[in-house]
């Protein structure tokens, strides 16, 4: 199974300049799904969203694929 905590957090680390900083919170909701809440030093937070969100949405894209390989429902917030 995969662990997206992990995915995640390797996917930032290898964008960033400070990867030390990186840390993802993961949280259960109500409904099953599950909350992945990225923090980033906040230098570092223009290399994670990108020009006009392009890079958040595609590690998001690349979240949600791995979460519905395993049948699981997935969000990302990026801190």
């Amino acid at each position: 199974m995969i662990d997206l905590k992990d995915t995640l957090t390797d996917i930032a680390k290898a964008i960033v300049d400070h990867p030390d900083d990186v840390a993802v919170e993961e949280r259960k909701k109500e409904n099953g799904e599950t909350l992945l809440t990225l923090r980033v030093h906040p230098d570092d937070m223009g290399m994670v969203i990108g020009r006009h969100g392009k890079i958040a949405k595609s590690i998001r894209l690349i979240i949600k694929a791995a979460a519905n390989s395993a049948n699981e429902k997935v969000t990302v917030e990026i801190e």
